[in-house]
């Protein structure tokens, strides 16, 4: 890293903390899927500013190849966030076809097929990537991505040819090493590695739709930059003999799967560390084949980026059972608390809590308390007795459901939500799943859902005054579940049962906001504002004549409620949205438009949107390029519709 900054100083520009932007009066660049590797997905960048921003104008849109590969494996869509260095876009396809772009015009200069569709079927649906991660050691340079059927490529930054050395032709196997069998059809990867120093850190996405209780290990593994060989693993489900392998009762660590990092990572240059948000282990919702605290499970954990040594830990959800996994990289941040300097680390999830530490140490900020609550009765099931509630920052989402919470517009549509509740089991946060029928209950109403709260778009965080902005969204789950088909090769005694339950008229059965922005100074631990992140369902027949402000988008078509980046002075968030007179599914899906908004960061007023034609996919970046800032993102209605737009000022 050291002689990366000295070789960015010869060239007149300063190199902020973390893998950050180069910056001069002509660039700033956006080296990293966060910004920086510190997912501060922040830019100092500041021609575009609410004195202009409404001016934002279409300047260059870029297609994916897609369109051109036929593949028996099936594709989702184009969701990367590109890079841009050295002059160069950088972006992967959802087929994982690595290309780079002209930053002024979105020309492509080259492209790297690695044909890992050509390797079969993956889990979740088909390819697609969430990005690619830039390395130099001062004098070569790189461009890593992880595909969706567990290779990593490494190719030479300023030709696109295969990185010499690293692998074989570039190309590492990671479907070895993980020191299981498995089915590799439930195991993929779609989230950029992390490149921490001289160590390029992997995770993976392991199908949580299984029917099993043997499904694939999510372990982290870190490989040399230079060679691609493997240099640790970290065992996010402890073997034989390590740390914390009581935690899996009647050696259930043997078999049990899942407890990956699916999302983005996060790491410390400066004290060579890496951020692990681990998730769920399999099954998601029943945890009688895995009793105990399944560590490191639903955690943040720290690691040694050279060695893999685990430094410290927190767990955010013991023995889960909500699909509470963490959805996104950690923040970094330097914060001052009581007059006291923090070099922190903030954690932002599903359940609508902010965990903040000491980055170094894994000392909470502020306290953060066990607290007991209900218990689990469902046969074979045992549920914690407690679960850890931070005491600040208060939660940015409401948590939990009781007859208060529904929607009261009218006292015709309160009486309706009131019915349709009478036949769920519902109660506070961490209130266990139940069996579908238990006590003549249908299912549990979960609040927030599994993908409500917060999800993988996460927070973006201002390294010059510590505030967080957070979005999220009011989005409720039913969780009852079933029997395991046998017939289906399941030896799961209850299998996770999801759906969802509409409120009366097809209108939301809670109070408002649906989608918010919070802003959380982290120097104080405050929530500082909060706005609804769109419309809404203002315009329904019910709510005629009500003279209703906006209320929070409703029925997101996209399991992340919003996708933050932050400049100088602007907060910027994209959504996709269902298109008007269409409804989305659950979990998303169907026609869509996309959203983009600017907000002053101060005070949360809205200065400017525009729409796009498809749903956006990847999260907003932005580059000053030959002295001209650009917003960039991608769009896509499905896998051979993918684009990057970008916006200019005239």
């Amino acid at each position: 890293m050291r002689s990366t900054m000295m070789m960015a100083a010869l060239v007149g520009f300063a190199l902020t903390s973390s893998g950050g932007a180069a910056e001069s009066d002509d660039t700033v660049e956006w080296r990293h899927y966060g910004g920086s590797r510190a997912s501060t997905k922040y830019s100092p960048a500041d021609q575009i500013d609410a004195s202009n921003v409404a001016k934002l104008n279409v300047t260059w849109k870029w297609r994916s190849k897609d369109d051109q590969i036929e593949a028996d494996a099936p594709a989702l869509m184009l969701r990367a966030t590109p890079l841009m260095v050295s002059g160069r876009l950088y972006v992967i396809s959802a087929y994982n076809v690595i290309t780079a772009l002209d930053p002024a015009t979105g020309t492509e200069i080259w492209s790297f097929d690695p044909k890992a569709y050509e390797r079969g079927r993956v889990p979740h649906g088909g390819y697609n990537s969430r990005g690619v991660e830039y390395w130099t050691d001062g004098e070569v340079e790189r461009i890593f991505a992880g595909t969706t059927s567990l290779q990593l490529v490494s190719v030479d930054a300023k030709t696109g040819e295969p990185a010499a050395g690293f692998g074989v032709d570039g190309i590492v196997d990671m479907r070895d090493g993980l020191g299981r069998e498995y089915n590799i059809r439930q195991i993929g990867m779609n989230a950029p590695p992390l490149a921490c120093g001289d160590t390029v850190v992997t995770g993976s996405v392991v199908n949580d739709f299984g029917t099993t209780q043997r499904m694939p290990p999510g372990h982290v593994r870190g490989w040399d930059a230079r060679t691609g060989a493997m240099k640790w693993i970290f065992h996010t489900i402890p073997q034989q003999g390590e740390v914390a392998v009581e935690t899996w009762e009647d050696e259930s660590w043997r078999y049990s799967g899942g407890t990956n990092v699916w999302t983005m990572m996060s790491c410390d240059d400066e004290r060579g560390i890496v951020y692990l948000p681990v998730s769920t282990p399999n099954d998601d919702h029943y945890g009688g084949h895995r009793l105990g605290d399944n560590l490191f499970a639903e955690s943040l954990v720290a690691v040694d980026a050279a060695t893999g040594e685990r430094l410290w830990h927190f767990q955010g959800v013991h023995h889960g059972l909500w699909d509470y996994d963490f959805p996104a990289a950690p923040n970094l941040v330097d914060i001052t608390v009581n007059g006291k300097a923090i070099a922190a680390v903030a954690q932002v999830s599903k359940q609508g809590f902010t965990y903040v530490f000491d980055r170094v140490t894994g000392k909470p900020v502020w306290p953060i308390e066990e607290r007991e609550v209900p218990q689990s009765r469902v046969p074979g099931e045992r549920t914690a007795p407690t679960q850890p509630f931070p005491t600040k920052p208060p939660p940015f989402e409401e948590q939990g459901l009781a007859e208060d919470d529904l929607i009261d517009f009218t006292p015709e549509l309160r009486a309706a939500a009131v019915e349709i509740i009478k036949d769920y089991e519902v109660g506070p946060l961490f209130t266990p799943p139940i069996y579908a029928g238990q006590d003549g209950k249908k299912a549990l109403i979960q609040v927030p859902g599994l993908a409500g709260g917060a999800n993988w778009g996460g927070a973006a965080v201002d390294p010059e005054t510590g505030v967080l902005y957070v979005p999220s969204q009011r989005r409720i789950g039913l969780m009852g579940l079933r029997e395991g088909n046998t017939g289906r090769g399941s030896d799961l005694r209850y299998d996770r049962g999801m759906g969802f339950v509409q409120g009366p008229e097809g209108l939301p059965l809670l109070k408002p906001p649906y989608a918010r922005i919070t802003a959380i100074d982290l120097n104080e631990g405050d929530l500082l504002w909060q706005v609804p992140l769109g419309q809404g369902p203002t315009d329904h027949p019910a709510l005629a004549g009500l003279n209703l402000g906006p209320l929070g988008a409703h029925q997101i078509s996209s399991l992340a409620p919003g996708l933050p980046m932050l400049t100088k002075t602007l907060l910027f968030v994209a959504q996709t949205l269902p298109k008007p007179g269409t409804r989305s599914s659950p979990l998303g899906g169907g026609p869509a438009v996309g959203v983009l908004r600017a907000f002053d960061k101060k005070s949360g007023a809205q200065l400017w949107k525009t729409e796009t034609e498809i749903g956006i996919q990847g999260t907003p970046m932005t580059y000053v390029h030959a002295g001209k800032q650009y917003v960039v993102l991608a769009v896509a209605a499905g896998a051979k519709t993918g684009q990057l737009i970008a916006w200019a000022l005239p």
